[in-house]
């Protein structure tokens, strides 16, 4: 596959993703690329100032396959005297993501990203959180149904050196969830320092199904975020920040540089999250072959549903089945994106593993005539760009709250996306404390592979998105547009479940 060259030394190269979110980074350098004629160093200045478009963002480098994808450890599960299961660190620390170059990094119980934790459907989790860090943080359970008071919003923040036990049930179903900061103005640097890790839910219906489920062999976890290194090889919030959402050349897939995935010739569950702060991935396979997704946010669909490309925005979630078996080309087989940029080439081994079958049945996911009759009671309203981002007008102020609900009361919100002078951007719209339903999209309903449970939802210029919702705990929740420089300035609100 031809490599594209993609950005240079200090100018940034251009193109147009169609359905991407906009952005132009600043000209932070790269190591590994200079344009023809210019010399590291130098600055394109003309790109500096300004707001490029909408529809413009920094190409991504493809992945070479140099390394081996890392597979994030289990968090290990062990009750002390205090009953506590877990404990999860938010820790400073140096991680080498450029051979033999030290990178200045956050982690949860390491250097960079964190580990996996496992939870069981209806069993009591006592998590005991820890702050190593020098700024307040919080320790935000994405997608996980909790109260208000264990969510771990903007503000349950902890102070550098503060601890904090928390305890909930869990009471959803099977699922691919995630944890990640969310301090007041500070979560989109947070997270690009390294601050992510996953969550996966298992119950009854996941055991009974047989899909591949050996972590990290044919049950793989996959964060993509991409991320722009300075001269030096640095990860530098501070110079590479856009304020309408931070962009950059360089993609991490589990925070490996130049991945590839080793599989056996058979059905791989890969289970994608993207983790980045402002980029909307669009994945598909260079062969042009399908695959299947079997699950959302929140759980898994009803039916499999086939699929030649899905399309994710910040925080979403999905869950897809590549038969490996059945995939014959000559040349590298690789995921790719819209640019048909190499995100993860994948290298299949001649041994032949697993016979398992997709099963036809797996949910009894339903929206209800009641569901479908409701009035809306909740009008959104998404408005803005770089720092002048809002919600119904306003910027987040944590002392007001924006709506009330009931507890376990369905009720329907509707969530428009205004255009602006420039024609208007893709919000990934979130809510805390819940997973809810997509009733529709421009009065149509949504398409198969979202007709399960969802926590986030991408939502173009000029859509409205009805959706059914209910909250089962009493709290204060956040709901945000998760591009994270939008959520850090304002573009949040608050919903008190009483």
């Amino acid at each position: 596959m031809e490599i594209k060259m993609k950005l240079a030394a200090a100018a940034i190269s251009i193109f147009i993703i169609s359905g991407c979110s906009n952005n132009k980074t600043e000209p932070v350098q790269s190591m590994d690329h200079t344009t023809e004629g210019q010399n590291k160093g130098e600055t394109d200045h003309s790109m500096i100032e300004g707001h490029m478009s909408h529809d413009q963002v920094v190409s991504l480098n493809d992945s070479t396959g140099k390394n081996e994808l890392k597979i994030p450890s289990l968090l290990k599960s062990e009750k002390d005297e205090e009953g506590i299961v877990y404990t999860v660190r938010a820790e400073k620390g140096k991680t080498e993501i450029f051979d033999g170059v030290e990178s200045d990094t956050y982690g949860y119980n390491g250097s960079f990203l964190g580990p996996m934790l496992r939870f069981e459907k209806g069993e009591t989790v006592k998590i005991k959180t820890v702050n190593e860090l020098d700024e307040e943080t919080t320790f935000h359970w994405h997608g996980l149904e909790v109260a208000g008071d264990v969510d771990g919003g903007p503000h349950d923040a902890l102070k550098p050196g503060e601890e904090k036990i928390i305890e909930f049930k869990v009471d959803q179903e099977a699922s691919t969830l995630w944890f990640h900061p969310h301090p007041m103005g500070k979560t989109a640097e947070q997270v690009y320092n390294g601050l992510a890790g996953l969550i996966y839910i298992s119950d009854n219906n996941s055991e009974r199904l047989e899909l591949p489920d050996e972590y990290g062999e044919n049950d793989i976890p996959l964060i993509f975020q991409d991320r722009t290194f300075d001269e030096q090889k640095q990860l530098n919030y501070n110079a590479a920040k856009n304020e309408d959402g931070t962009i950059g050349d360089t993609l991490l897939v589990n925070g490996t540089l130049n991945p590839k995935l080793t599989v056996n010739k058979e059905k791989v569950r890969l289970r994608l999250l993207n983790g980045s702060n402002a980029r909307n991935f669009t994945f598909k396979l260079n062969t042009g072959n399908s695959f299947v997704q079997i699950a959302t946010d929140g759980g898994f669909l009803n039916e499999p549903v086939t699929l030649n490309e899905i399309t994710l925005t910040p925080s979403e979630r999905a869950e897809i089945i590549i038969d490996f078996s059945k995939i014959q080309t000559d040349d590298d087989l690789a995921l790719i994106n819209e640019e048909e940029s190499v995100l993860l080439p994948f290298e299949v081994s001649n041994k032949s593993a697993s016979t398992s079958k997709t099963p036809v049945e797996m949910n009894d996911f339903s929206l209800t005539e009641e569901e479908q009759d409701l009035p809306v009671t909740k009008t959104i309203e998404l408005f803005g760009m770089m720092d002048m981002v809002t919600i119904n007008g306003k910027k987040f102020d944590p002392k007001r709250i924006d709506f009330t609900q009931q507890q376990g009361v369905t009720e329907v919100w509707e969530i428009y996306n205004k255009p602006d002078m420039m024609g208007g951007m893709i919000h990934p719209f979130h809510i805390h404390g819940t997973q809810f339903k997509i009733l529709s999209r421009d009065g149509a309903e949504p398409p198969e592979n979202e007709r399960g449970w969802k926590d986030s939802i991408s939502i173009k210029p000029d859509e409205r998105v009805k959706i059914a919702i209910q909250f089962k705990h009493k709290g204060v929740y956040m709901f945000h547009c998760h591009i994270l420089e939008h959520e850090d300035n304002g573009m949040m609100g608050q919903v008190k479940i009483e």
